[in-house]
């Protein structure tokens, strides 16, 4: 058995969220809400609309300073949608300056809830390109803890988004 197989290909963290699936969906679907809930501190700024299928993209202005792990300043990437379903979940996988794609897929499954909406954030590098698998040890390139910050900020975002719209 190789180290890549051995290791985890996944993370997934949950956490109950005290709003609708159509708040938080509104939130995932949106590219500047991903600069907002953003935990890792890569994400810069956003160029495009509001995603609504699967093929869908909008660039990610990057800045990999945040991890401290390559010399990458200033750069940008493709978001391009895997899974698209309203107010149920979301991926995407990158494209960007690296060639071929690491094909590893980012996303959130939302599940009603009692008090709210439970929001699964996963991490899957599972299908990573094979040119990449030597450098698997690069890999979960976002550690489970930002993960779980993301879902916070997420949370915030969401009650912030919320309070704006009823005070209009």
């Amino acid at each position: 058995m190789t180290d890549v197989e051995e290791k985890p290909m996944r993370i997934e963290v949950s956490r109950l969220i005290a709003a609708t699936p159509h708040e938080v969906f509104a939130v995932l679907r949106d590219p500047h809400g991903h600069v907002d809930i953003d935990a890792s501190g890569m994400l810069m700024d956003a160029t495009g609309e509001p995603v609504g299928a699967v093929g869908d993209r909008f660039t990610v202005h990057m800045d990999r300073r945040a991890l401290g792990d390559l010399p990458w300043q200033d750069y940008d990437v493709e978001v391009v949608i895997t899974v698209f379903v309203p107010d149920h979940e979301i991926a995407w996988t990158i494209e960007g300056r690296l060639k071929p794609p690491l094909r590893h897929v980012y996303g959130y499954r939302l599940e009603p809830a009692d008090a709210g909406v439970l929001v699964t954030s996963y991490y899957d590098w599972s299908e990573l390109d094979p040119s990449w698998q030597s450098a698997s040890g690069s890999f979960p390139v976002v550690p489970e803890s930002a993960l779980k910050a993301t879902l916070g900020i997420l949370d915030r975002t969401v009650r912030r988004r919320r309070r704006v719209e009823q005070a209009l």
